[in-house]
């Protein structure tokens, strides 16, 4: 009986592996993050309860099943950014004048740097980016679940649900900016520090509200252990500042950021661009202006004849 059946038994397990090929469908991108609902709840409590209480009460449920009925049951790559409309209205809060901090390849710094909101608000520290920051998630067609094996990457297609979903957060996160913002860009990115297409540049400053600010202050500065690419007046950053000035914008520009290179050289103290990090404010170039080289022998001398003077009043 069993051999009778073995050709049958064969070809049916053929088209079960052939039917489940197709139906699984493997993506060159990352699966869900495990646990995403736990996650996004979770997160939204922590928002609201203790990372920036003055926004008031949410429903995480409510937004977790907006964020959700977003991207389930649908095409992974056929999301909009119109269909986490209902999520961004659920979450949305005022983003205080003069604290906006836009960025680009340099997220780390950027999240240390505004820290969770205390001294910056980038678009990760509102109530929607901090949701979906560094994870990972898609449905599938005709299906509840989410997909947990992969997910489609930008170059698949472009209408996935993280891009879409980034995309509209950082348009709604343009146009409620306002006052002064600031700008954090990386001076030894591949490709330069103003990236074309980028996320600030196609979906970020055509949405920049010019009644509502007024300047526009950009940071270039270079990885400790990466090579000086670009800075202020030179390569992308000038097209940038050209596109801001001719936009109407009051714009200014720093090299290497005294703040922000502190802040890299907590975690490299040794290295000598910390060691010659100068200690003077900025030398401005008219609206351009300039914070490289200068060396800590002023400081130190100012510092050890202070001593010195203290030292010859109590002997």
């Amino acid at each position: 009986m069993m051999s009778l059946f073995s050709p049958l038994l064969f070809v049916s397990v053929l088209c079960m592996n052939s039917f489940s090929g197709v139906q699984g469908k493997k993506w060159k991108g990352e699966g869900t993050t495990q646990n995403l609902e736990s996650i996004i709840i979770g997160r939204c409590y922590e928002y609201i309860r203790i990372v920036n209480p003055a926004v008031g009460e949410k429903n995480c449920s409510q937004i977790w099943e907006a964020f959700k009925n977003a991207f389930v049951n649908k095409d992974p790559c056929s999301i909009l950014p119109k269909d986490y409309e209902l999520f961004i209205n659920l979450t949305f809060h005022t983003i205080p004048p003069n604290k906006s901090l836009f960025w680009e390849n340099n997220q780390l710094l950027v999240l240390s740097f505004a820290a969770r909101g205390r001294r910056y608000m980038s678009v990760g520290d509102t109530l929607f980016g901090f949701l979906g920051d560094f994870l990972n998630w898609c449905g599938q067609a005709d299906s509840p679940g989410l997909d947990y094996e992969s997910c489609p990457t930008m170059a698949e297609c472009e209408n996935n649900a993280v891009d879409s979903f980034w995309r509209i957060a950082s348009v709604t996160y343009a146009k409620h900016s306002s006052g002064v913002i600031q700008v954090l860009l990386n001076g030894s990115a591949e490709g330069g520090a103003y990236p074309q297409p980028g996320f600030f540049a196609d979906y970020e400053i055509p949405n920049f509200q010019k009644d509502k600010i007024s300047q526009v202050v950009i940071w270039v500065v270079d990885d400790i252990e990466g090579p000086d690419r670009d800075s202020c007046g030179t390569n992308s950053v000038k097209t940038l500042e050209t596109r801001l000035k001719t936009l109407g914008f009051n714009v200014t520009c720093t090299d290497n950021y005294k703040s922000v290179m502190f802040l890299l050289c907590l975690d490299n103290p040794d290295h000598s661009k910390c060691a010659l990090a100068s200690s003077a404010p900025a030398a401005q170039r008219g609206p351009v202006s300039s914070d490289r080289g200068g060396s800590w022998n002023k400081l130190m001398f100012v510092s050890f004849a202070g001593f010195l003077f203290r030292f010859a009043l109590v002997y």
